[in-house]
C-alpha cells in the first residue's frame, strides 16, 4: 500500500501537470482565436498557384502585421492546410484559426472592378493584370486573336464593344474565360435595360455600331451635356452619306491619340479608321466608350447640324453649324486661337 505522504505528492504532481496542460491548452486556444494582427482596417493577402507557405506567412507578417505566427502553426497542425488561390481579407479582430480555415477553404473576398474607358485593348489587358490574377501578355494576345474574339461573337476590331464600363464584383483569381463570359452576360443585360435594345433598332444600328459611334462621341467631347448634340450631328452625316470626318478617327489611324492639331498630312493617313477617307463608321470602336457616350447616341439630340468645330476658348466644347460658310467662320476663329497659343 502506498504511503499517505507519497500518495499526496503524486496527486499534487498530477494536479500540477493538469494545471500546466490546461494552461498550455488555454494559451494555444487563445493563440488560435484571439487576434494576432496589428491592424486597424481590413488587410488583404493574395495567394497564387505557385505560392509557397512561406510566401503566405511573409504576407501575414508584412501586410497584415502579424505579431506572432504561433497560432498559424497550431491551426495548420490541427485542421490541416492546403492553400487555395485567391484574395483573402484579414480583419482586425480575426483569429488565426479563422484565417487558416478561410484560405484552406477558398473563402475569398470579391473585388469591385470598374472597367475603364480606355483607348486600346492592350491598355485594358494591362489594367486587368494589375487588378486580377491574369497575365497581361496572355490577355493581350487573346484580345488580338480573331478566333478568341469570334468565340464571343465579335471580331478583333469590334471586341471593345463587349466591355461596358460599369463596376462589377469578381473574384481576384477569375480565369480569362470566366471573365469574358461574365462580360458577355453583363453586356446582354446592359442592352436589355432602359430601352437600349429598342432605341438601337430604331436607329437601324447594331450594338457594335452604336458603341463605335459612341467611342467617337466620347473622343470628341468630355462634356456629357454636349454628347447628345455631337451624336445627332454624326447621325445626320451618316443618314446623308456624308463622311464623318471625325478628327479622333484620324488620331486613331495615326496611332497618336495625343495630337493637338490635325494637319493635312494626317488627313491622308490610309486606314479604314480614317473617316476623312472612308464614308460610314470605322470597323470598330476607337476606345471603350462611356455609358454616357452610348446613351448619347441612343438618345441623341435631333437637329440639322452637320458641322462642328472646337470652340476657340479651348473649353473642350464645340461651335455647331448647318452651313459650310458658318463652319468656315467657326474654323477660322479656332485656327487663330491655335496660332496665338503656338500650337502646331
Amino acid at each position: 500500500m502506498m504511503k499517505p505522504t507519497l500518495k499526496r505528492i503524486l496527486l499534487l504532481c498530477l494536479a500540477a501537470i493538469a494545471v500546466v496542460a490546461a494552461f498550455a491548452c488555454f494559451a494555444a486556444w487563445r493563440s488560435l482565436i484571439s487576434s494576432p494582427f496589428d491592424i486597424d482596417e481590413t488587410a488583404y493577402i493574395y495567394v497564387r498557384p505557385d505560392d509557397s507557405e512561406e510566401n503566405i506567412l511573409s504576407q501575414l507578417r508584412e501586410t497584415a502585421h502579424a505579431r506572432t505566427l504561433s497560432g498559424w502553426h497550431i491551426a495548420r497542425a490541427v485542421i490541416g492546410f492546403t492553400p487555395r488561390t485567391g484574395r483573402y481579407a484579414i480583419e482586425p479582430g480575426d483569429g488565426m484559426l479563422s484565417v487558416v480555415r478561410r484560405i484552406r477553404n477558398g473563402q475569398q473576398t470579391p473585388i469591385r472592378l470598374t472597367i475603364p474607358s480606355v483607348r486600346t485593348l492592350d491598355r485594358l489587358a494591362g489594367f486587368l493584370s494589375h487588378k486580377l490574377m491574369m497575365d497581361s501578355v496572355e490577355v493581350e494576345g487573346s484580345f488580338a486573336d480573331s478566333a478568341f474574339a469570334a468565340s464571343y461573337g465579335y471580331t478583333v476590331q469590334t471586341l471593345p464593344a463587349l466591355f461596358i464600363p460599369n463596376t462589377y464584383e469578381l473574384y481576384w483569381d477569375i480565369s480569362l474565360e470566366s471573365f469574358m463570359q461574365r462580360m458577355k452576360r453583363e453586356n446582354e443585360s446592359f442592352w436589355q435595360k432602359d430601352d437600349r435594345e429598342t432605341l438601337a433598332k430604331e436607329l437601324h444600328m447594331t450594338h457594335e455600331e452604336v458603341v463605335t459611334l459612341a467611342s467617337i462621341v466620347d473622343e470628341e467631347t468630355a462634356d456629357n451635356a454636349e454628347k447628345p448634340r455631337v451624336a445627332g450631328l454624326y447621325l445626320n452625316r451618316l443618314s446623308q452619306g456624308i463622311p464623318l470626318q471625325a478628327d479622333p478617327t484620324v488620331k486613331f489611324a495615326t496611332g497618336n491619340p495625343t495630337l493637338r492639331r490635325i494637319l493635312n498630312t494626317h488627313l491622308h493617313t490610309e486606314s479604314p479608321y480614317n473617316t476623312y477617307l472612308h464614308t460610314g463608321l470605322p470597323p470598330g470602336p476607337i476606345r471603350i466608350p462611356s455609358v454616357a457616350g452610348i446613351d448619347a447616341v441612343l438618345r441623341h439630340e435631333t437637329h440639322d447640324y452637320i458641322y462642328m468645330c472646337a470652340k476657340e476658348d479651348f473649353s473642350g466644347t464645340h461651335n455647331f453649324a448647318v452651313t459650310y460658310a458658318e463652319h468656315q467662320a467657326n474654323a477660322r476663329r479656332y485656327q487663330k486661337a491655335l496660332n496665338a497659343r503656338g500650337i502646331r
